[in-house]
């Protein structure tokens, strides 16, 4: 069983950034899928950002040009840097790793892909 990790969450005005971490328990995943999801009081799980073995992004129309999914060359670590926020992008932020087996992500990003999960950092965005 795959554990995720996350932490960098926080509380931050509008048009601050944050930076949030996501640890994972293996050393190399090659053969997997990884993203990041939020929700917001009352509202779904949304996809936000994912990234496979190549390094290949997808982003919710959302936070395009605004948030940049990434991970570590170990590949043990992955990150979600988001700037320029806004009071919309409150919501509970969740890492997630799901099998992919040629290594690949494609849209949409859909949870149903994504078998692991982390336990959520809390992301506040004051006007």
């Amino acid at each position: 069983q795959v554990q995720l990790v996350e932490s960098g969450g926080g509380s931050v005005q509008a048009g601050g950034s944050l930076r949030l971490s996501c640890t994972t328990s293996e050393e190399s995943s090659d053969w997997r899928c990884y993203g990041w999801f939020r929700q917001a009081p009352g509202k779904e799980r949304e996809g936000v950002a994912s990234i496979d073995r190549y390094r290949t992004t997808l982003y919710v129309d959302s936070v395009k040009g605004r948030f940049t999914i990434s991970k570590d060359n170990n590949k043990t670590t992955l990150y979600l840097q988001m700037n320029s926020l806004k009071p919309e992008d409150a919501a509970m932020y969740y890492c997630a790793a799901g099998r992919s087996l040629d290594g690949r992500c494609f849209r949409p990003i859909s949870e149903s892909k994504f078998g692991y999960w982390g336990q959520g950092t809390q992301v506040t965005v004051s006007s």
